[in-house]
């Protein structure tokens, strides 16, 4: 009978060397989940978009005035509306040069620091953006009453949560 080899033993020539393990994927869950949370979220953007009546902003444009929205009157830079949208500082300032074309946006100096150009939305951005949040909220707090019990919205709250976790580092 022979002895395996100890651990100060030298390796065999002749033995392969272990080849490592491809690191793991995602479960097939997490691949199923993601599959139909991008596809749902696709869906009711959409549907809420349609529902709002912003079928001439851009998903973007539309996000950009929301967060204006929740600024209250201060403004946000460029920059600061760029990272919070997880884009391009050009990339902002093309969707902020079409909304100031619409008279929806205004910059501003920074009252604190003069080089500095503040966003704030005009009264017709605020107008259009508070209307719009308001069309989509109650769209989407009839669909939610017409078509799911108590127990399915209680469901869809508690799934908000678990989605919340995802997009907080």
């Amino acid at each position: 009978m022979s002895e395996a080899p100890g651990p100060d033993a030298a390796p065999d020539p002749d033995d392969p060397a272990p080849v490592p393990a491809p690191p793991p994927g995602p479960e097939p869950s997490a691949v199923r989940a993601s599959q139909q949370v991008r596809s749902v979220i696709g869906k009711l953007r959409r549907r809420l978009r349609a529902a709002a009546g912003t079928g001439d902003f851009t998903l973007t444009q539309a996000s950009t005035v929301g967060r204006l929205l929740d600024s209250a009157d201060a403004g946000l830079t460029t920059s600061d509306l760029a990272a919070a949208e997880g884009m391009r500082h050009q990339s902002m300032a093309t969707t902020i040069a079409a909304l100031a074309a619409e008279g929806l946006v205004e910059r501003r100096r920074d009252p604190e620091d003069g080089r500095r150009l503040l966003i704030a939305l005009t009264a017709e951005g605020r107008r259009r953006g508070e209307e719009g949040r308001r069309a989509r909220g109650e769209w989407l707090a009839a669909e939610l009453q017409r078509k799911c019990t108590e127990e399915e919205r209680q469901t869809v709250i508690a799934a908000m949560a678990v989605l919340e976790r995802l997009v907080h580092d």
